[in-house]
Parts: C-alpha cells; sequence; structure tokens
C-alpha cells in the first residue's frame, strides 16, 4: 500500500516526538526560557534542513530503494558499515530510553489501583511492557503497517502538551510548593548541569531521521516537491509542541525541574491519565527505532558475509564479474532463491530482510533492549549520550555528507545557485555535527 503525505508526516512527527518530549522543560535548566526556546528553534530548522537534504538526494538511487547504506556506497564502499554501526547504536538506544520511560511511569500508574509490590516493580513492568504489546510491534515489517499507532501516539502528545499547559496555568498548591528558581536568561546561579550536558537532548528531540528514507520509499513519488512536505509538517508540529512543553514545564517547576517532566505531578486522575498516554506513546514509538536499527544490523551482517565469500570465492575460482544492477549481492554464485529471500537493501517498502534472519535480529534487539533498561534507570543520561553520538550522526554528519557529495553531482557544468546552497548547507551541518559529537559526548560522559 502506497502511504500518503500525512501517514508519512504522522510516522516522522511520531518517531521525533518520543522520550525527548519529556525531557524538554529539563533542557532549559542550564539556558533559561529565553535561550531554550532559541535553540529549540535553531536545532528543529537545522534537523528540518537536514531533512530536506534527504529528500534531495533520494533521486541519486532508483525510486524506492533509498537507504542510508545505498546512499553511502556510492560516496565510498567502505564507510557503509560505519554508518551502519551508528544508525543501529542509535536507535537502540532511544529504543531503551523507551522502556526506562515505562519502567518510571507503570509504578505511578500502578500504585492508584494496588500497592502489591511485585506489580509496583519496575523491572517486572518492563517485563510485561515488552513481552506483551511491545514485541509483537516490534515483528511488523512494515512502517505504513504502524500508521494508525502513530495516530494514537500523537494523540498521547497533544494530551501531554494539555496537562502541562494547564498544570502551569492553575497549578494546585503542591505543585506551587516544588517551583524553583526561573531565569529567563543565561542563569546567574551555577548549576551541576552546563549547556553540553543538556543541549544533545534538543538534537535528540528532532531526530527523525533514520526513518525518512523508508518513509520515502513508501510514496507514490519521491520528486523533491512532493516529498519535502512531509518534513516541512512533522519538524513545524514538534517545534510547536517542544516550545509549548518546555515553556510551561520549565516555568511551572523552575530549576526544580527532572529529566522526566510528568513523574513530578501529584497522583491524581488527569495525571495518571498523562501517564498512561506517555506509556502508549513509546510503547508504539519503539516499533519504529526496531525497523531501523534491525535493517542496519543486517547490513553490518551482510558485509561481513560478502567479503568471506568473496575471499573464499577469490581464493577457489577467478573473480564472477560484478553484478551492476544490484552492487550489494557481489557473489553470483548466490541461489537466486536465497537472493529473493534475502533481497537487497535496495528493498522499497520492507525491511531488507525476511524469515529466520528477520525473526533472530529482532529479538536480539528486543532482550538487548530489555537488559539494558532495568540496569539504567536515568533518562537525562542515556538521552544526553544518544544525542551526543547517534542523534548527531544520523541528524546532521551522515545527511551533510550525503548532500556535500551528492547533490549538483548530475551538474557537467555550473551549478545553480539553489542546488549550490543545498550541496554547502550539507557541509555546514556535517561539520557542525561533529563538533557537537566531539564536545557534547566528553560533556556527558561526566553527567551525574
Amino acid at each position: 500500500m502506497v502511504a500518503s503525505i500525512r501517514s508519512g508526516a504522522l510516522t516522522l512527527l511520531h518517531t521525533a516526538c518520543g522520550a525527548g518530549i519529556l525531557a524538554m522543560p529539563y533542557a532549559f535548566k542550564p539556558f533559561g526560557l529565553m535561550p531554550g526556546v532559541i535553540m529549540i528553534a535553531v536545532c528543529g530548522v537545522c534537523a528540518m534542513q537536514s531533512l530536506f537534504i534527504q529528500a534531495r538526494v533520494a533521486k541519486y538511487v532508483p525510486q524506492g530503494r533509498a537507504s542510508f547504506s545505498a546512499l553511502t556506497r556510492l560516496i565510498n564502499p567502505n564507510l557503509s558499515i560505519v554508518f551502519d554501526l551508528a544508525i543501529a547504536i542509535k536507535c537502540f538506544g532511544v529504543g531503551v530510553s523507551y522502556m526506562i520511560v515505562v519502567g518510571d511511569l507503570m509504578p505511578q500508574i500502578m500504585s492508584v489501583w494496588t500497592r502489591n509490590a511485585w506489580l509496583l516493580s519496575r523491572n517486572v513492568q518492563i517485563s510485561l511492557i515488552m513481552v506483551f504489546l511491545v514485541a509483537p510491534l516490534s515483528f511488523l515489517k512494515k512502517l505504513n503497517s504502524l500508521r494508525y499507532a502513530s495516530m494514537i501516539a500523537i494523540s498521547s502528545v497533544a494530551y501531554l502538551c494539555v496537562l502541562v499547559l494547564v498544570h502551569y496555568i492553575a497549578p494546585s498548591e503542591e505543585i506551587l510548593h516544588m517551583k524553583g528558581r526561573i531565569s529567563y536568561f543565561f542563569p546567574k546561579q551555577s548549576h551541576d548541569l552546563n549547556i553540553l550536558n543538556t543541549f544533545p537532548i534538543f538534537v535528540f528531540a528532532y531526530t527523525c531521521h533514520h526513518n525518512m528514507f523508508s518513509i520515502i520509499n513508501e510514496q507514490r513519488s519521491s520528486r523533491f516537491e512532493h516529498v519535502m512536505k512531509i518534513p516541512l509538517i512533522a519538524i513545524s508540529l514538534a517545534l510547536i509542541l517542544y516550545v509549548a512543553i518546555g515553556c510551561a514545564g520549565y516555568l511551572t517547576f523552575g530549576d526544580n525541574i527532572i529529566g522526566n517532566i510528568i513523574m513530578l505531578y501529584p497522583q491524581t486522575t488527569s495525571s495518571t491519565v498523562g501517564r498512561v498516554a506517555i506509556v502508549l506513546l513509546v510503547m508504539l514509538a519503539f516499533p519504529l527505532q526496531c525497523h531501523p536499527a534491525r535493517a542496519s544490523i543486517h547490513q553490518i551482517l551482510q558485509h561481513f558475509t560478502e567479503e568471506n565469500a568473496t575471499i573464499s570465492t577469490t581464493s577457489t575460482s577467478s573473480p564472477a564479474p560484478t553484478n551492476e544492477s544490484s552492487p550489494l549481492i557481489r557473489d553470483n554464485s548466490l541461489d537466486i532463491n536465497e537472493v529473493i529471500e534475502e533481497e537487497s537493501i535496495y528493498q522499497p517498502k520492507e525491511t531488507p530482510l525476511k524469515g529466520k534472519s528477520f525473526i533472530v535480529i529482532t529479538c536480539a534487539i528486543l532482550i538487548a533492549s530489555y537488559f539494558v533498561a532495568i540496569s539504567v534507570s536515568s533518562l537525562a543520561r542515556v538521552l544526553a549520550i544518544v544525542g551526543a553520538t547517534g542523534s548527531t550522526s544520523i541528524s546532521f554528519i551522515l545527511p551533510g555528507l550525503f548532500g556535500y557529495k551528492l547533490i549538483g553531482t548530475e551538474h557537467k557544468e555550473g551549478i545553480p545557485l539553489g542546488t549550490r546552497l543545498f550541496k554547502y548547507s550539507g557541509l555546514a551541518l556535517f561539520i557542525s555535527g561533529l563538533v557537537i559529537m566531539i564536545t557534547c559526548l566528553t560533556a556527558a560522559l561526566k553527567l551525574r
């Protein structure tokens, strides 16, 4: 089934509005109100430009076959495994953050109805959600299959936004007692945090780039004029939501804000519904991280399998001619049924693997996510590290490199001004991404 612009925008918005939305008010703490709003807007503009670049470079591969790996092979085939690894790590880290949110909120939700210690256990709740809800959704093979889940999840974000705004406009006495100092510009009093600790949260909040190519592949047309509407709608809506929640949340709690804002609200019916909505949001968002992580892990395994097969073939016979129509299938001795079964990275509408490989990799992601989630409890720390590494790589570094290396290569003479601007905006994103990664990762590793 061909996806529409609306379903694509919903999927992209759902991917962006995950655990990062809960930490957005916390990111204001070392910046203050106005600089925080400016940072949200700047990161949103950069994220949108990066998505526009992805829409532009999708034309350099056959329609319906765009992917990070496919485009990387056009630049330098040897880099594909590095970039697949970055995508896999980022998506895995985001999935872990979602399960941490489940572990934070489910005990609070269950405490409304029970005092049973087993049901109030963080690890038990993560286990139940993983087995009965997250795992079945993670085995879906098409992003478009999650379009209804995305609509439900976005409704959850809208409810959270209303909840935060209402508690800001009409705070209870309990919330007023929790309110700390508010800084409208950079705080004069130093915090344990510095701007490098929380800046990756702003980057993380807009990271949906790993699903952009899959969304483009599911569209009827990959023309830039058509596809650009998807990130324009999604990032604009995300910007509005982040400004509303970030400002209202910070103004409500001030410097006493924590990494997961909804944990601060007292046990009322409205806050319980909000917690349920957030659990629903992250539960439905996990498959959107599993989809690209699974594809990238498959490409990494395929890279080593093909390399070993090539070495084996070279040592026993003369090299077989390269199949130019399918550059990833280097060993022509492969049985055609194997090729059809495993398919190629240019798979247009499904994940690029089937059968046993699909099941094994999906199970490995789920099991690893589960064990890390029950071992780590700091959402802010996870978001800071993932934002500094994987999010920066996928949002700035990779799209920027694609844009600079590929845009304009079809022009043999002068490159038009608009095309040149896109090309060098890619270079700017690439350089800034490297700087952000190095500086913010150093700070995130020191975060207590």
